[in-house]
């Protein structure tokens, strides 16, 4: 979406109020969407028609003023809500100081309601082009609130409209916009977007001469650590030496978190020989070290799966030891070996990889001359906490190792420092370890354990064991456990709550109980995510009911909460090809083709099951075609057609449509499926086409009464069948030949007699 569209207007698509439809399972027809919180809100401001208010004219100018003074009396005494109150029955636009303090105190507030109400006067300053009333500080809180609750794209707008404005906004303001666009961990868009708002501000910045003028706006350490942030992310070490190189360029040093986030980019490239080398590096510096470091330590380790490496580091602290870097350097001595060599035998990348190190040894001059130097100590013993023994815990769960995360878990509550003592999220950690071994009965004893000692147990909790009980099919357990997280822990369940139960029915094929489900996430006013759409869709699909389905899906449409994607499609067109409804699926397809979306390999998997249900093989033909086309996009470099979009073969795919293909005797376009799988290195199941073969085709062509005409038709048909019987290793006429067919230009066909066919060149 362009960015320029959202300049100033409310994020439709993240509104925070769902809407509270209700699906009936009985009446699928009886599909009504009910007002939101934020339909009520329009309703009670188009009362007095505040999207069409203007500057007083001269003869209403004592009246205005009056609503003025009592409005900024109002906001004055803090009191937001009766000023937004008057505000919306006013008749007049108040001025710029009532304005901003409004949208300030509005934002201010960090809730949903106080946040709309916010959006709804930025978006009618702008239907009245007076968007020059508000200020800076007005419109950067907004997008703080903003970004807090989700609506990033809004707030990166929002930011990037007031630099277009000539608007300097605060650091603090446009830092924590950049610091959430780079927070998800596997968001590639989010992390791109934070740094091109994190340049654009740089750049505006930099056009000014006077200090003093952007001493607000200037970036801090935090603004850099959030750009960081986004490059590690993104695994860019280039990038993120840009970034890092520009920090002294505004009187930035680095701190503690900086070099936490470098080797957050060092697990992301793949560098687990330099984990050591940033912790030398903060030591060599003299940056205050603090409890993160050590903990982002071990966290790197145990993302690297190198579980060791962690105990040690964990083992060194228990034992008041400060030579880790000694520790990990003699840990890493293999690999230091290769250190500067590069890291792919294969020669293909070395100059990537020359340029890579280059870049990473000027993030980390102590690489230079590693073996020539003594480690650095530590400038105390750290003493290992609850977090670094959960990471810890952590890695223990991931590697299976049920028995030594429960041990750990013992041994932290045996510890004499509190600081070191089990908190929800250990025990949590080990209540998943549980579940995911299967042992439900263990991991209650231990949520039970948790709230005999006073530890609350949290959603995450709950969901875990939630997910547990419905893996295990358990349905009924977990409907009592979802009763005893309302009524006895007082915990609300979330989205993923239901959306955990909802695939729970799924799997004991209660498509009943997950429509159930559904309404009372509703009810509880829990808005739908896309999963939980995406979930109810798929329990009606794999129970035959694609019509309930496709009503789901209208809903899912309709609600700006949650965006359709190529899931909620390819479950659409999977309910009806179950049922064979082969015309239904198609125009679900196309309609999907004009809504932008491109079908994959699980949209034409399904249409080709579905054909294969129905026995329309010429249908196949038709689908055959057009995957073959996708499959050559791109292939050679060349784009015929610029609405084609590659498609990558997939093994069912290709499978399902050579065995259509086989069955209706279509020879020629199975030996192209079949050809299509080989050069993909898909291996063909040989020995299910043999036996189709034989059971359906071992006795074509031997009729002795076929007319003239007809046997010269078969020519063709047969130089196929043999061509594939020659493929199977079937005995065939083409033995020592090629099995696969070229176009029979220069060739012409006689008949020497009732049964044979001979080639003759002209």
């Amino acid at each position: 979406m362009n960015t320029n569209t959202l300049l100033l207007l409310p994020s439709h698509s993240q509104s925070p109020f769902p809407y509270s439809s209700t699906l009936h399972h009985s009446h699928p027809s009886t599909f009504k969407p009910t007002r939101s919180l934020l339909t009520n809100y329009t309703t009670t401001t188009t009362t007095t028609n505040p999207s069409h208010l203007s500057l007083p004219t001269t003869t209403t100018a004592a009246a205005a003023a009056t609503d003025h003074h009592l409005l900024l009396t109002l906001l004055r005494q803090t009191k937001t809500e009766e000023a937004w109150i008057l505000y919306t029955h006013s008749t007049y636009l108040p001025n710029t100081t009532c304005l901003s303090r409004l949208v300030s105190q509005l934002s201010y507030h960090n809730t949903l309601t106080s946040l709309t109400r916010a959006q709804s006067i930025v978006t009618r300053l702008r239907h009245e082009r007076q968007l020059h009333r508000l200020d800076a500080n007005s419109l950067g809180l907004l997008a703080v609130s903003a970004a807090k609750f989700g609506h990033v794209l809004y707030a990166a707008s929002l930011v990037k409209s007031m630099i277009r404005s000539g608007y300097l906004p605060n650091v603090k303001a446009w830092s924590a916009v950049v610091s959430r666009l780079a927070s998800p961990v596997d968001d590639y868009d989010g992390a791109m977007e934070a740094l091109k708002l994190f340049k654009s501000v740089t750049r505006r910045l930099r056009k000014f001469e006077e200090t003093d003028m952007i001493a607000d706006s200037r970036p801090d350490t935090a603004a850099f650590n959030a750009a960081l942030n986004a490059c590690a992310n993104l695994g860019d070490s280039k990038m993120f030496l840009q970034v890092f190189d520009e920090m002294p360029q505004w009187g930035v040093v680095p701190d503690a978190l900086s070099y936490n986030i470098l080797m957050k980019l060092c697990c992301r490239i793949d560098r687990k020989d330099l984990l050591v080398f940033v912790l030398e590096r903060v030591l060599q510096l003299g940056i205050p070290l603090c409890m993160t470091t050590l903990h982002s330590l071990v966290a790197a380790y145990v993302d690297f799966g190198d579980l060791e490496a962690a105990e040690k580091i964990v083992q060194s602290m228990r034992e008041q030891r400060r030579d880790l870097c000694e520790i990990l350097r003699e840990a890493e001595s293999n690999l230091l070996e290769d250190l500067g060599m590069g890291h792919d035998d294969d020669g293909d990348n070395d100059e990537d990889d020359e340029e890579e190190e280059c870049v990473l040894r000027k993030l980390l001059p102590n690489l230079m001359n590693p073996t020539g130097t003594d480690p650095p100590l530590l400038p105390k013993a750290y003493a290992p906490n609850t977090r670094i023994y959960t990471s810890l815990m952590k890695g223990y769960m991931k590697a299976g190792r049920v028995a030594d995360t429960v041990r750990m878990l013992e041994a932290m509550r045996r510890q004499d420092d509190s600081a070191s003592h089990p908190d929800h999220v250990s025990y949590t950690t080990v209540v998943s370890a549980l579940v995911e071994s299967g042992s439900m009965d263990r991991a209650r004893q231990v949520l039970a354990e948790m709230l005999k000692i006073g530890v609350a147990a949290n959603q995450i909790t709950y969901n875990i064991l939630l997910k547990g009980y419905c893996k295990q099919l358990q349905m009924d357990k977990a409907r009592e456990l979802l009763k005893e997280m309302i009524d006895d822990a007082g915990i609300q369940p979330d989205a993923v709550s239901y959306n955990t139960l909802i695939d729970g029915c799924i799997l004991v094929d209660d498509s009943a109980g997950a429509l159930a489900f559904f309404n009372e996430m509703r009810a509880r006013g829990i808005a739908p995510t896309n999963i939980s759409y995406t979930t109810l869709m798929k329990a009606f699909a794999l129970s035959g009911q694609p019509k309930l389905a496709h009503k789901v899906f209208d809903e899912m449409v309709n609600d700006r909460q949650v965006k359709v994607d190529i899931i909620g499609w390819n479950l659409l067109v999977e309910g009806y090809c179950r049922l064979g409804l082969i015309e239904e699926a198609k125009n679900v397809i196309q309609k999907m083709k004009e809504d932008g979306f491109h079908p994959d390999v699980g949209t034409y998997g399904s249409l080709a099951n579905g054909i294969a249900l129905a026995r329309k093989p010429g249908e196949a033909l038709i689908l055959w075609n057009e995957v073959k086309e996708r499959c050559k996009v791109g292939k050679d470099g060349n784009k015929s057609d610029s609405s084609l979009q590659p498609l990558k073969p997939e093994e069912g795919l290709l499978d399902t449509l050579a065995d259509i293909c086989v069955r209706a005797a279509f020879f020629r376009k199975a030996l192209e499926i079949v050809a299509c799988m080989e050069e993909n290195g898909i291996s063909p199941n040989k020995t299910k086409f043999t036996k189709i073969y034989v059971e359906m085709h071992s006795r074509m062509f031997t009729s002795k009464h076929a007319s003239t005409a007809r046997q010269q038709r078969r020519v063709e048909r047969k130089r196929a069948a043999e061509a594939f019987k020659f493929w199977l290793g079937l005995p065939n006429s083409y033995y020592g030949s090629e099995w696969r067919l070229e176009p029979m230009v220069g060739y012409e066909y006689t008949l020497e007699s009732r049964n044979q066919c001979i080639i003759k060149l002209k």
